[in-house]
């Protein structure tokens, strides 16, 4: 019991230590004066409500698209065999590697007046205006991006459920009468209902969140109208109110999976044997190519092809010594936040795998929440919380004024609050592979629990942990919201410089450090990959 309790207290601390600026920015917005309130109804009666409409336009146009994508995607490797299939399998996971700022560059010289496409459409007709070609600086070119960004999370999670689909109900469903089309619909579909709903899920938050790509488009969402408020207008209020109507989306998304998921269970028997691939040839086959190679090419082909272009023209107008600074900034702010996320992660899940408690329990959920809290919501939440400070440590006399803000420690802050999530579930699922049986033979042997974590724990979670510190390092060199927001004055990462140079329109200067963000994304997309491959090859033994 006296381990229970020392592990419980460290894992709820840290736990507070995630929630505290959400707390902050909803204790902001329930204590709001006359005037806060004042600032809410202009708002409602202004930009609220079409910041409401353009948000909820992208999820329904993004959530369908990318719907569709993944889906058709995964049912063609999952269920098909034909040339190209084994490529397919890892190489539809490459735009996670993509971040949609640079994405929305690519698309944007591609789709443009002056573009390829148009050009050639105008050849082709000879008109010199083709005024029915939709505008890529718009609403529906933010939804184009989002879709081929996003769909990976759609394709891994139903890829894995058509994977693992019971080969008897489809055989039942054709014995019944029902033609390939009619038996996916009927049984395959639903079954992989669950993990399409959380993938769409996960979709619909990244499209929240989002940062880049909108305010390249000029597309007025939530995550725009923040960054205005607070930087711009130097309205906090305004801010904080905004940040707390997104927030609310948020909530309500994660709500309507797991509503979804209520009462949910299918279960596959205990047959192991998956079903065999259908043969595809001819044009068949060529259809099963395109299907799978119009979004990898949208998604990640044609973006890294036409910033390599940019990057070869302009290569020489390259200032390297302030790309080798800003590389170095990227580098240990990344470093910095995934060693301290690794540590926390561990922290947290060794304390559920030895004193499961209720509070260790909701500890860990807490923790796990960061993830769906979008940059620009984290931002104004700390910037709260330090002014918060400010104030209670004039009221003791003591002198506070910034000492965090705009710091590299408040920024590693946000950077933990919004990551710890991904090192934490990664920990937690290297540690459920170890068998309970290990721990009871090391504490028959006299082992204490620091001896058991780094003598028989640490060494088997190894790559698990290096895998969850290379996803945090990553997503913290792709972060730009918060970091637009909360760094220290003149310091520059390649996200927050390579969005400052395309919005000047110089896209050669910012070719190079967006293919180096885009060359870091690749690693844990490697990583997944060999993964994927690991588990097919279990998979069919």
């Amino acid at each position: 019991m006296h381990r229970r309790t020392a592990l419980s207290w460290p894992a709820a601390a840290v736990a507070a230590f995630i929630a505290l600026p959400i707390i902050c920015l909803l204790w902001s917005v329930s204590n709001a004066d006359a005037g806060a309130r004042d600032i809410l109804a202009h708002l409602a009666g202004t930009v609220l409500p079409g910041y409401a409409a353009t948000s909820l336009l992208l999820m329904a146009a993004v959530g369908v698209g990318a719907a569709l994508v993944g889906i058709a995607t995964a049912w063609t490797v999952a269920a098909h065999d034909f040339p190209g299939r084994r490529i397919y399998e890892w190489a539809l996971i490459l735009p996670l590697a993509m971040p949609t700022y640079v994405m929305a560059y690519a698309f944007t010289d591609f789709f443009q007046f002056s573009g390829p496409v148009q050009t050639l459409l105008r050849d082709l007709t000879g008109q010199p205006r083709l005024p029915w070609f939709p505008a890529i600086r718009s609403w529906y070119g933010a939804a184009l991006v989002f879709i081929f960004a996003f769909y990976p999370y759609v394709y891994l999670l139903t890829r894995t459920a058509f994977l693992e689909r019971s080969p008897r109900l489809s055989e039942a469903a054709r014995t019944l009468g029902c033609g390939p089309a009619r038996a996916f619909f009927a049984v395959v579909l639903p079954l992989a209902r669950p993990a399409a709903v959380a993938g769409i899920t996960l979709v619909l938050m990244e499209t929240l969140a989002d940062y880049g790509a909108v305010s390249y488009f000029g597309v007025q969402t939530f995550t725009t109208g923040i960054y205005r408020a607070w930087l711009s207008m130097g309205d906090r209020v305004a801010a904080a109110q905004l940040a707390s109507a997104l927030l609310a989306f948020v909530c309500v998304l994660v709500w309507l999976e797991r509503r979804s998921r209520f009462r949910l269970r299918f279960h596959a028997g205990a047959q192991r044997h998956v079903q065999a691939p259908r043969r595809l040839s001819g044009r068949q086959a060529v259809w099963a190519n395109l299907v799978c190679l119009v979004p990898l090419t949208l998604g990640f082909l044609l973006p890294v092809a036409i910033m390599l272009r940019f990057a070869a023209q302009d290569l020489h107008v390259i200032d390297w010594s302030r790309y080798v600074m800003w590389l170095g900034n990227t580098l240990r702010l990344a470093a910095t936040t995934s060693v301290l996320a690794v540590a926390l992660a561990l922290g947290l899940a060794y304390a559920a795998r030895l004193a499961p408690g209720r509070l260790v329990r909701a500890a860990n959920s807490v923790a796990g929440m960061g993830y769906a809290v979008p940059g620009a919501v984290l931002a104004v939440g700390l910037l709260i919380l330090v002014g918060a400070l400010d104030g209670w440590m004039e009221a003791w006399g003591w002198s506070f004024q910034g000492t965090l803000t705009g710091t590299l420690t408040l920024l590693v802050y946000a950077y933990l609050v919004r990551f710890l999530a991904v090192a934490l579930q990664t920990t937690e699922a290297g540690l459920a592979k170890i068998t309970p049986s290990l721990d009871a033979s090391a504490r028959s042997l006299g082992a204490g629990t620091w001896e058991l974590l780094t003598r028989v724990h640490q060494p088997l979670l190894r790559r698990s942990l290096l895998t969850a510190a290379l996803l945090v390092f990553v997503d913290v060199m792709k972060e730009l919201p918060a970091t637009l927001v909360l760094r220290p004055f003149n310091f520059d990462t390649l996200a927050v410089i390579t969005d400052h140079l395309a919005s000047d329109e110089r896209l050669g200067e910012a070719a190079v450090p967006a293919l180096t963000i885009v060359l870091a994304g690749l690693l844990p997309v490697i990583v997944l990959a060999r993964a994927i491959s690991r588990r097919d090859k279990l998979t069919k033994s």
